[in-house]
């Protein structure tokens, strides 16, 4: 069995037509949903979640095609099955069925996006948001360019059509899933060698989601983030954003590509490394609980 959450207890719940969530709940008062990056699971939050719960409702689901949740097949080759907007109204129906009609959300990579989809698409049913360590798609692919893009492959490699990426990721996934959490972790005692495993074991199930995942960013998500640019459409929440000093490396001001979205932004920059809610817990703790008293 894989570690799970000290003290939280674990659901398992329905959201979409075939779709159940695995998620990890404990303490009380206001909720706060957590939702986790690449390539991991909820544990990631297992420091955070358990400083929150203190005296927030703490709820940590893994992503649709992630971890224990489930992982439909995308068939119809829309992508709409893993576009965040989807992946968005399964964390509000989840939510929901947990008896909680409004919610603080906070996002680190891949969960970032979900988090930041949900604050346009729901805005008057999440009360807070925290990106941590992405930027919007729309913004990611434009600060791509050159030489420097190589630490984005995977990005590029996951926008293929279906079959090549699915074939050589599977082929050795736990060096390339690996490959990431050795890459982007200044302290690699932030991650033991259970959960660590806990993590490969789950993305070597879930090559086909993962890249199906990666491969909306590159389509659909696109098209929805252009229309909400388009339509002036802005997060109306308060929002607080951490993130590594992308900016320095790939010449661009994260904190105005940020501002363009949020209105009402707090954005920081930390000296940690990419999985920072593993690496820093208490200053992520503390910036959320920041956030939360806005």
């Amino acid at each position: 069995m894989p570690p799970t959450i000290p003290g939280f207890t674990y659901h398992r719940v329905p959201v979409a037509d075939g779709v159940s969530l695995n998620a990890a709940v404990s303490g009380s008062g206001s909720p706060v949903v957590l939702l986790h990056g690449f390539p991991q699971t909820h544990l990631m939050w297992r420091h955070v979640a358990a400083d929150l719960a203190a005296d927030h409702t703490v709820i940590c689901p893994d992503l649709r095609g992630y971890g224990a949740s489930d992982k439909p097949a995308e068939t119809d080759g829309s992508g709409d099955g893993y576009a965040k907007r989807t992946m968005a109204d399964d964390i509000v129906n989840l939510a929901h069925a947990l008896g909680h009609e409004r919610f603080a959300l906070a996002g680190h990579d891949r969960g970032a996006l979900v988090a930041f989809r949900a604050g346009l698409d729901h805005p008057d049913t999440v009360t807070h948001l925290a990106c941590l360590d992405v930027l919007p798609t729309l913004d990611m692919w434009d600060v791509m360019h050159g030489v420097t893009a190589a630490v984005g492959f995977h990005l590029y490699l996951m926008a293929q059509p279906p079959g090549l990426p699915e074939e050589l990721i599977a082929a050795a996934p736990d060096a390339f899933f690996g490959h990431f959490l050795d890459l982007w972790t200044n302290d690699p005692q932030a991650i033991p060698a259970d959960v660590r495993t806990a993590y490969l074991d789950a993305c070597r199930a879930a090559v086909p989601s993962i890249v199906a995942d990666y491969r909306a960013s590159a389509g659909v998500d696109l098209a929805h983030d252009r229309a909400d640019r388009d339509a002036g459409n802005h997060l109306r929440m308060p929002v607080t954003v951490l993130q590594q000093d992308w900016g320095a490396a790939l010449g661009f001001d994260a904190a105005a590509l940020w501002r363009d979205w949020a209105p009402d932004l707090r954005h920081s920059t930390v000296t940690c490394g990419h999985f920072m809610a593993e690496e820093a817990p208490a200053d992520v703790a503390k910036a959320l609980r920041d956030l939360l008293a806005r």
